[in-house]
């Protein structure tokens, strides 16, 4: 009977097939020439006088314990071939891994993957084990804020959202919600992943000068103009569109809660943090040390030169 062998190694998991064998059939596998045999084998199917030669032994030595391993089913026949003027029969594995087991002892385990350990360390608490302990917010796609707008970045949540789906499990309650939603039900004492900018999402706005970086942003005949964001650190401004920031602080509104705030200059910039937090992030979180106050700000490029965002570099944290 066959089953599936599971490991982890360096964050991940990998699986393979295993036979399961009677404890009895288990002796053949406890001799050293046996799983020199096996070894040989596992790589490439052989004929016994091709594994004498390679294991410098007798060649009745291998018909014996070839024979002995065929018993327990542990070998079979891949192939036969003529071989100066004699049908050559080639060996190989039946199964990868072999073993016995005890009954009652089994674990329940996750299908999903386990997080880069930067990553487990960005998104706590929003993301406790494969728990999502928050909510994504969005700015609304119709005029809304104090400034009569509406946001064009809000879809740029479902790219994040299959990211995350496959570290955590899908959360009972539905967590994306539109930022006057979540101000108005006052949901914002919640972790949350706030998406967009102070122009567009009134959470974004509410938070804006408490950030590590934060938008230069003022009221106009149009709607408003973006002055470019601003580092608190070099007091430098930024002003390229493909220009965006992503920060995780402490929630304002409840200390026990984070927010990690993903906003570009414009849409493409918003696009250009999402790609780095999800394709990019190795690079992306390379200074973050469990800081409670930490940002960085980065720029999209079109590196395959398609009109569209599709690496990010980091330009100052």
């Amino acid at each position: 009977m066959k089953k599936i062998l599971v490991s982890k190694k360096k964050g991940k998991y990998y699986s393979k097939d295993i036979m399961m064998l009677e404890p009895k059939n288990m002796k053949p596998l406890a001799n050293p020439r046996s799983m020199d045999i096996i070894n040989l084998i596992s790589k490439e199917p052989m004929y016994p006088a091709e594994i004498a030669k390679k294991l410098r032994i007798y060649p009745q030595k291998v018909y014996y314990y070839i024979n002995q391993l065929k018993k327990i089913g542990v070998v079979e026949v891949k192939k036969e071939k003529y071989i100066n003027g004699a049908n050559a029969k080639f060996y190989g594995l039946k199964c990868n891994a072999f073993g016995t087991e005890i009954e009652n002892n089994d674990k329940e385990i996750s299908e999903l993957r386990i997080m880069d350990g930067k990553m487990i360390n960005f998104f706590k608490p929003i993301i406790k084990g494969h728990n999502f302990n928050g909510r994504i917010v969005v700015g609304a796609p119709t005029s809304h804020g104090p400034f009569n707008s509406f946001a064009r970045d809000g879809h740029y949540s479902a790219y994040l959202g299959l990211f995350l789906g496959q570290f955590v499990r899908l959360p009972k309650n539905f967590v994306v919600s539109l930022d006057i939603d979540t101000k108005s039900e006052k949901m914002y004492k919640d972790n949350m992943i706030v998406i967009g900018g102070p122009g567009v999402n009134v959470i974004s706005y509410d938070l804006n000068k408490k950030l590590p970086y934060f938008f230069n942003i003022q009221s106009s005949k149009y709607g408003f103009l973006m002055g470019g964001i601003v580092s608190k650190k070099t007091r430098e401004v930024y002003n390229n569109e493909t220009i965006g920031i992503i920060q995780k602080i402490k929630n304002p509104w409840n200390a026990k809660s984070s927010i990690i705030y993903i906003a570009g200059m414009k849409a493409i910039g918003t696009k250009a943090c999402i790609l780095g937090i999800t394709r990019f992030y190795k690079n992306i979180l390379k200074t973050y040390e469990n800081q409670d106050e930490w940002g960085v700000l980065l720029k999209g490029f079109d590196k395959d030169g398609d009109g569209k965002i599709d690496f990010v570099e980091v330009i100052e944290n």
